[in-house]
């Protein structure tokens, strides 16, 4: 009988799931959104008992699409946004909003309700931090823990588990309280590539001296793709499958990304995985460790085994672009149709002004701080050159013109990791922005560097079904998955004419980075 797999992707806003062939072709998927609370002040949760219900859906349709027998899918593995789930000593869920309602117990990644925990974190210039970018951002675990321990006592006082979204899902499939080597590394200041991976004094440091009466975490962390176990009888019933499915240690879901499209690629320092969605994260991987300001990592083994990953990113450029069509007196609800219809218009408006469409309009685009190069989630955005106009032709500017910024941010990110030892000349894109023909566009163009965009389907979900693969023992390991089930992209060069005109537009998107710090300072 044919083996399958099966993969889960837990994003911002939905869960979804494909069913996989040894090969890496995508046979069916599915996905069912998930529920977030958002309050007043910005904070943001997720209930962990409703995206396990979306999970089991997404996968059983899945499967249904897929028309395969339930008893041949061998391998299961899970990614999921870095957003954090507190449970109780006996699995119960733990409340972390403000509200008091215990169904939200997971802190949204992009919550940054713990910016001031964060910077006690970054002064005390702890040796972790050197893998880390040397700044903590608000959006790892451990500020959000310092977080809530501060302000939600009884909350703190009732937790006896933590998990990252990805090691509760492997955690909800087979019991196991294992926790993967990308997440904790990524994300939970463990050094994967040290003997004593932990470090208390951290900890110590910024009042979490009891984290571990609190966690249930690991003296060791489960390489990516390790088998975990089988599914439960009740997880296999939820899901539509067979206890004879095998858990794979899962992911971050940007790192998953990583895996499907750079994966088994030879020369991988000339190669930079963009995952591109709601935010934006870009990986590298070296054979040794590279550490560099505004970057996070190097992490040791958080993709690869073996391979050092270097992690940048941009915390909102397709919520950025949501964010302007919402703001804009011309705009309204950010859907599939109205973005057809600017894009349209933009396309119409560029064959008269061309590049220079809105040439005197810049947008810095740090609505939700700068996470890289700079490492500074104070930072804030700018647009400058607005005049009154508040025409629809004003919202397609507006809109090209923050497209054009969010493709010179990933070309600041670029310089800083080619000063840095590598040698980047590819693009290899997946996520949401390989829909939006404009991105596509710039990222090959404002960039210099060429664009791949695969072929195959998902790429973050290929990359989990590759964490799958090696868990049931399809491959003897994971890169050797990932050799095998590696899928052909298509590929974009850069406008040479265009380079001019992105040349002159980054001068200005540095300029407006030194002066909004110098205003910054005034203030």
């Amino acid at each position: 009988m044919a083996a399958y797999l099966c993969a889960v992707d837990v994003g911002t806003g939905s869960a979804r799931a494909g069913i996989f062939d040894g090969s890496g072709k995508l046979l069916g998927r599915a996905e069912h959104s998930i529920a977030m609370n958002r309050s007043a002040s910005g904070h943001c949760e997720h209930d962990s008992e409703q995206i396990w219900s979306a999970v089991c859906q997404a996968v059983r349709d899945a499967g249904k699409a897929a028309g395969v027998d339930p008893a041949s899918i061998v391998g299961i593995s899970f990614d999921a946004t870095c957003s954090t789930v507190f449970r109780g000593k006996a699995g119960e869920q733990v409340g972390v909003s403000s509200n008091g309602e215990q169904r939200w117990d997971t802190i949204v990644w992009l919550d940054h309700r713990a910016l001031a925990e964060a910077d006690e974190c970054t002064a005390t210039r702890h040796e972790v931090l050197g893998y880390a970018g040397g700044v903590m951002s608000p959006e790892m675990a451990t500020p959000k823990l310092m977080w809530v321990k501060r302000h939600l006592p009884q909350s703190w006082a009732r937790t006896g588990q933590l998990f990252d979204l990805a090691d509760f899902l492997s955690h909800r499939a087979c019991g196991s309280l294992a926790r993967s080597q990308c997440t904790l590394t990524a994300k939970w200041t463990y050094l994967a590539h040290e003997r004593e991976a932990w470090r208390h004094d951290f900890f110590a440091a910024v009042g979490l001296t009891d984290i571990f009466e609190h966690a249930a975490l690991p003296e060791r962390a489960s390489p990516v793709g390790a088998d975990l176990g089988p599914l439960t009888p009740a997880a296999a019933e939820a899901l539509g499958l067979t206890t004879a499915c095998r858990v794979g240690a899962g992911m971050i879901d940007a790192f998953a990304g990583a895996l499907g499209v750079i994966g088994g690629l030879s020369g991988i320092e000339r190669h930079l995985a963009l995952i591109a969605g709601t935010s934006s994260c870009v990986m590298a991987m070296s054979p040794e460790p590279r550490a560099f300001a505004g970057v996070w990592g190097p992490y040791f083994g958080a993709a690869l085994p073996g391979l050092w990953l270097s992690e940048g990113g941009q915390s909102a450029t397709g919520a950025l672009l949501d964010h302007v069509i919402r703001w804009h007196g011309a705009g309204g609800e950010p859907d599939a149709a109205l973005y057809r219809r600017i894009t349209d218009r933009i396309m119409e408006l560029r064959t008269v002004e061309g590049l220079d469409l809105a040439g005197r309009l810049h947008v810095l685009p740090d609505f939700h701080g700068n996470r890289s190069p700079l490492a500074d989630p104070h930072a804030l955005g700018v647009i400058s050159g607005l005049t009154l106009d508040s025409s629809f032709d004003s919202l397609c500017r507006l809109y090209w013109r923050t497209a054009v910024a969010i493709a010179l941010g990933l070309r600041h990110i670029l310089d800083a990791f080619n000063a840095n030892g590598y040698g980047i000349d590819t693009l290899h894109v997946t996520g949401g922005h390989t829909r939006n023909p404009l991105l596509m566009e710039l990222y090959a163009d404002a960039t210099g560097c060429t664009v791949v965009e695969p072929l195959g389907g998902d790429a973050v979900l290929l990359g989990t079904a590759m964490a799958a693969a090696a868990a049931a023992g399809l491959y003897p390991s994971l890169t050797g998955a990932c050799t095998a089930m590696r899928q052909e992209g298509r590929a974009r060069q850069p406008n040479p004419s265009a380079r001019q005109r992105f040349d002159r537009d980054y001068r200005v998107l540095l300029e407006m980075h030194r002066q909004r710090m110098a205003l910054d300072d005034i203030v």
